[in-house]
């Protein structure tokens, strides 16, 4: 979908496609013409943005055979569907029975993510509208924290450095600007926005900057006010809900205690009160007389049965701080964790219910759709 702002520019909304699982083309043909399709529908949308979530197996094949990128943006052309923006987060396998720590994996110390991204950004300028000279791209924050070492930061430093380079002679090349954005995360090397503009601040500004996800923001407790005002670009915002307990409830987050994702959970008490899974958190990692804020990605247009609740009033004010401006031109609605909610879900209805949220706050806001 793409709305006006007051402004003048165009913003961006679209859903993350890594919801669906597929880690081939096939699969990727599949969830246009399935799911996609069918929140477009849903939605009433003239054009449904889409943040495309490609694995790397993906992506090798999209490079190998330029027919085959020419026959996606075909489908996405014939479909009413249209990318600007991918979610480079996870490489691959990320609706494994068990995924937890490995999707941090490549990390940015290995040339494996360098060209992974690189690869992303090629394809994208491929994808682009033709009316759309700029695309994004989402990635991990550097690496998860452990065995961070003097060598392995200069290894990231490298990496990003020769991105920035790739992404440059790329848009002299295309006439297409990528950028690129990292994405703070509890438990990684970028946990916070503060850690994003020490470790990313000396990065190329007019293509590296951060993806804010509002999930994480609110698990880490940040302030929306401090979160976009970072001081380096936001390249993209990813529209998200963290499950939230209030002291001596929490037990109420049992049901959420699924074996597939990592879910990083924290409380208000500061750098003690945080673990790095929500099974640890139960098991008396954290205080019961704080209240509890958990990753696990939430239906943004549904509380969860009581006492728990969604961070949803921090994510409506980051938007409106965001949107001020705005701040970022690409919004992604991101819940991936439909397949391990609990209890049965429509899938596509639940996309096109969160989108309709989410379009209804921008046009609070005062965009328009177009």
């Amino acid at each position: 979908m793409r709305l006006r702002h007051p402004g003048g520019s165009t913003v961006h909304l679209a859903y993350c496609t890594n919801v669906h699982p597929a880690e081939d083309l096939p699969g990727i043909h599949r969830q246009l013409s399935g799911p996609a399709a069918r929140v477009r529908a849903l939605t009433g949308a003239a054009r449904l943005g889409l943040g495309l979530w490609l694995s790397h197996g993906v992506t090798r094949a999209l490079r190998s055979d330029p027919a085959e990128l020419v026959r996606l943006r075909a489908a996405l052309d014939r479909l009413g569907l249209e990318v600007v923006t991918l979610n480079g987060f996870p490489y691959q396998g990320f609706h494994q029975e068990v995924v937890k720590y490995r999707v941090y994996q490549p990390d940015w110390a290995h040339e494996d993510r360098l060209r992974y991204t690189l690869d992303l950004a090629e394809i994208l300028t491929g994808l682009l509208p033709d009316d759309v000279t700029e695309g994004t791209i989402s990635t991990l924050p550097l690496a998860w924290r452990t065995g961070w070492t003097r060598d392995k930061a200069a290894a990231v430093a490298a990496n990003l450095d020769a991105l920035a380079r790739g992404l440059r002679e790329l848009a002299g090349r295309t006439g297409k600007t990528v950028r690129v954005g990292f994405e703070p995360e509890p438990g990684c090397i970028v946990e916070t926005t503060s850690q994003a503009a020490a470790l990313l601040g000396g990065a190329d500004p007019e293509y590296l900057g951060v993806c804010l996800d509002a999930c994480h923001l609110a698990v880490g407790f940040e302030d929306p006010r401090d979160a976009v005002a970072l001081g380096l670009p936001i390249v993209k915002f990813q529209a998200s809900c963290a499950i939230e307990a209030p002291p001596g409830a929490q037990r109420a987050l049992t049901a959420y205690d699924e074996p597939r994702f990592l879910h990083q959970t924290r409380c208000a008490a500061g750098a003690a009160g945080y673990v790095d899974d929500l099974g640890a958190a139960l098991a008396g990692g954290l205080p019961a007389e704080q209240p509890w804020r958990s990753h696990f990605h939430m239906p943004l247009h549904a509380a969860p049965p009581p006492p728990l609740a969604t961070t949803a009033s921090h994510l409506g004010e980051l938007l409106r701080l965001l949107m001020a401006a705005p701040l970022t031109r690409h919004i992604e609605v991101e819940t991936y964790t439909w397949s391990v909610l609990p209890g049965r879900a429509d899938v596509a209805e639940g996309i096109a219910a969160e989108l309709n949220w989410t379009r209804r706050r921008l046009a609070a806001l005062g965009l328009e759709e177009i």
